[in-house]
């Protein structure tokens, strides 16, 4: 196998005992997880960056990891995403932190140890982590090494996309063919006002508010129309 060759993955994981699950499902606002340190005591020391549509829900998540039992610390570090306050520019807020834990709750050192290689940051929303990953092996490796995880993590992990070398060109053209007229305009408008944007140009009730339904019913036709995009 050449060096470049491998999978490229995104996968959606859920396993117990991790406070950015739990409090993620709490709570508005988002998780993006950029990179995780082992300290001199042995605990796990991890970067994160804490978003929302406002300051409020980033104000609300920050307190939701701070009261948690599963971590140790939290260290509050200088902005470089500008204001803690909602912006028209920005769309929302965000804050970056050092969240210092047990070792234990994380399942980073069970993928890292299994050939996995972090090729974004992970994401996490809702109570689930998204993870873009590399891995070096063929699919029969890939989902022993998966199921070596589920197994000893009690992990819940499923495959959403999977390339050789990367997206096929027009795929994602295709899959956007199956989604329904209402999908396509909330995706469409999403991509094209900067929803997938870091930081955020728009919130999802402008984006509403643009087409002129309910917040829910934005977000509904969204969500639906991501799923069928990540589908491989």
């Amino acid at each position: 196998m050449g060096d470049a060759s491998g999978l490229q993955l995104t996968l959606t994981v859920w396993h117990p005992g991790c406070w950015s699950i739990e409090v993620t499902a709490e709570t508005a606002g988002g998780l993006l997880a950029h990179a995780v340190y082992r300290t001199s005591d042995g605990n796990v020391r991890s970067l994160f960056t804490a978003y929302g549509d406002t300051a409020a829900e980033v104000d609300a998540l920050v307190a939701a990891i701070r009261d948690s039992e599963r971590t140790r610390s939290v260290l509050e570090l200088e902005e470089r995403y500008g204001s803690r306050e909602a912006t028209p520019e920005a769309g929302g807020a965000a804050r970056e932190l050092f969240v210092e834990e047990e070792p234990g709750h994380s399942v980073n050192d069970a993928f890292v140890s299994r050939g996995f290689l972090h090729d974004q940051p992970i994401r996490i929303v809702d109570g689930v982590e998204f993870w873009p990953v590399f891995y070096r092996g063929s699919r029969a490796e890939l989902e022993a090494a998966l199921e070596e995880i589920r197994e000893t993590r009690d992990a819940e992990i499923e495959v959403t996309r999977i390339s050789s070398s990367g997206p096929p060109r027009g795929s994602t053209l295709r899959r956007v063919d199956r989604l329904s007229e209402a999908q396509r305009d909330a995706y469409e408008l999403a991509r094209s006002e900067g929803y997938y944007s870091w930081p955020r140009a728009i919130t999802v009730r402008e984006l509403a508010a643009k087409q002129g339904v309910a917040k829910t019913t934005f977000l509904e036709h969204l969500r639906k129309a991501e799923a069928k995009l990540l589908d491989p």
